[in-house]
């Protein structure tokens, strides 16, 4: 064998090995490929991400519901903080500024203390001996007009507390009716007080009126009183004259 055909024998050699390493890289490529592109399933991964999401679901219906809570307290505060839509004060006060006004009209003597003292003085206490009948007479008829106007201011006041009734019979429906509908505190807050308002103004009738009457009947009492003491003042004043003394009559035509 010469040198030339070794060498070309070897050359086919080397060439045939290239191609069999080359096809084998080629046929053990896509095997490695493959694999690389395999995913690999861990389960104890898997079940703590399942455990975490659920726990973040958990957290967020969680974070819901407070929400839920919250703007319902606010709708319940709203409520609460809602203001009464009916309001009976105006009438109340009107009705006592007429109650008053009554009181502030009483005749002769008005309800004052230095107006009792002084005209109490002048026609109840300062009735003697000494006074004249035309005095007396005087006192006594300004004793009898001052209980006659007792009489009628105390009148006049009974026909304001009973007018009041059916007012205040309207007013206590309504409050009533609008505590038992009333959407928060607030507004059962504001017809009860209310209510306790007309209570306190029909109060102040009961006590005006028994003022009124209680100030009548003084006067009649003190107007007695002082009848008899200006009674009693004018016998004083009668028995300072003489005593009947009998005289001689001469009758005519008696033949005396």
């Amino acid at each position: 064998m010469t040198e030339r055909s070794f060498r070309i024998r070897a050359k086919h050699v080397h060439s045939g090995c290239v191609a069999v390493f080359g096809a084998a890289l080629v046929l053990v490529m896509p095997v490695v490929s493959a694999h690389a592109q395999w995913a690999v399933y861990d389960g104890a991964n898997h079940v703590q991400s399942v455990l975490i999401a659920a726990r973040e679901l958990q957290q967020i219906d969680n974070q819901i519901t407070s929400l839920a809570n919250q703007a319902q307290m606010l709708v319940n505060q709203g409520r609460n903080l809602a203001t009464l839509p009916l309001s009976t004060l105006s009438t109340l006060q009107s009705t006592v500024s007429q109650t008053t006004a009554l009181l502030a009209q009483a005749q002769n003597i008005a309800y004052s203390v230095q107006s009792v003292e002084q005209q109490y003085q002048q026609a109840y206490t300062s009735v003697s001996s000494g006074m004249s009948d035309s005095t007396l007479f005087s006192q006594a008829q300004t004793r009898w007009q001052n209980s006659v106007g007792g009489f009628e201011d105390a009148l006049k006041l009974q026909a304001r507390v009973v007018g009041n009734i059916p007012s205040d019979s309207s007013a206590m429906t309504q409050l009533v009716s609008a505590s038992q509908n009333s959407t928060g505190a607030l507004q059962a807050a504001q017809a009860g007080n209310q209510l306790m308002a007309l209570q306190s103004r029909q109060l102040s009738d009961i006590q005006a009126e028994l003022a009124a009457n209680g100030r009548a009947a003084e006067l009649e009492r003190a107007r007695q009183a002082a009848n008899e003491a200006a009674a009693e003042a004018q016998y004083q004043h009668f028995a300072q004259y003489d005593a009947y003394v009998p005289e001689t009559v001469s009758v005519p035509g008696s033949g005396d």
